[in-house]
């Protein structure tokens, strides 16, 4: 089926749900953030799907923005040794990032299907 066949699906939705941007039904992710080769709904050839180093930078300002400033009320309000710090914050930050990741990378991923992105080219 071409991509006329299939209703469009909205992409933020669709990314965070971790579904095939163009059937909304099949799974977008092998695993934590792997990509398979098709999606084994509508057979959606992934290739297209380049998110780079975007999600990582994405979740890596957002991130930090909320862990920095929990960090903060947290040394302000209560005044906690390094150590408490360091057994607080540093889990923390691990887990907002991982939780962010998967649906970021999805997010993006749909965006690129939806605006049909490509890679910028030189003509010559």
């Amino acid at each position: 089926m071409s991509d006329d066949e299939y209703p469009p699906q909205p992409p933020i939705s669709t990314g965070l749900a971790g579904r095939c941007p163009r059937c909304g039904m099949g799974k977008m992710f092998d695993g934590y953030i792997a990509l398979p080769a098709r999606c084994p709904a509508c057979g959606l050839d992934y290739a297209f799907a380049d998110s780079g180093d975007g999600p990582a930078v994405f979740v890596m300002l957002i991130a930090g923005f909320v862990v920095v400033g929990a960090a903060l009320v947290f040394d302000f309000k209560y005044e906690p040794p390094l150590w408490v710090h360091l057994v607080v914050t540093l889990p923390l930050g691990a887990l907002v990032c991982l939780l962010m990741l998967r649906w970021v990378k999805g997010v993006l991923i749909a965006l690129q299907y939806v605006n049909k992105a490509e890679p910028g080219r030189l003509e010559k």
